[in-house]
């Protein structure tokens, strides 16, 4: 049996250098032979290219889709983040005991009281995406689940973002459940179809034993 992805949602996020980092050490599935890293403008594609000579070239293989942002990153003592450090005010912490005078140091020419602020180094970063239900982040039929192996592998290594899916593996389906690069655990609940439950609970009124022709 052909393994397949049903349900699939993902938030992942990762700079745009680390993608590329990701496929230049990964041991890809042997079902692919090779990823091609393409971008569109903003668009990051990443197609497989099969294994084996028994698919088609004209045959349109799987492929991950994200959408390239950019996201001002800060540097701090921890090294490179998203969020900004607290402010430090190098006038405003003194030994002084006392807090209502004016701090001599700080003042500029004609008196005026000088706020010494650490400038906070930053920069612009490309971001790729992965955001969007099934048909927006895996795309195509072929070497769709080899692919989708690829996409779990790049959650452990993104370290923000969900991934959620459902997937059929040897007759048996699958929960996978991964959260800012960890493998979380996962159930799939079965509920009936309502539609399906109403017609069980509704009496035949047209073949019913219980009403007679009297």
């Amino acid at each position: 049996m052909t393994s397949r992805v049903y349900r699939l949602h993902s938030t992942l996020e990762l700079q745009l250098d680390d993608v590329h980092e990701f496929f230049d050490e990964y041991e890809l599935p042997v079902e692919i032979e090779d990823v091609e890293v393409t971008r569109r403008n903003n668009t990051l594609i990443v197609s497989a290219v099969a294994a084996e000579d028994n698919i088609s070239k004209y045959t349109p293989t799987a492929q991950l889709k994200a959408s390239v942002t950019e996201n001002r990153i800060y540097e701090t003592e921890d090294g490179w983040s998203e969020t900004p450090p607290e402010p430090q005010n190098g006038a405003a912490s003194t030994d002084s005991d006392d807090d209502d005078g004016p701090q001599w140091g700080s003042l500029g020419e004609g008196g005026q009281l000088q706020e010494e602020e650490e400038e906070i180094n930053s920069k612009l970063v490309e971001y790729a995406c992965f955001k969007g239900d099934r048909e927006t982040v895996l795309q195509n039929t072929a070497l769709q689940y080899p692919m989708f192996e690829v996409l779990c592998d790049l959650a452990k290594f993104a370290k923000k973002g969900t991934l959620t899916a459902i997937a059929a593996v040897d007759d048996e389906l699958e929960a996978t459940r991964i959260v800012d690069g960890e493998e979380r655990s996962a159930s799939i609940e079965v509920i009936d179809d309502p539609r399906e439950r109403d017609g069980e609970d509704t009496v035949n009124w047209r073949d019913n034993k219980f009403i007679s022709d009297d």
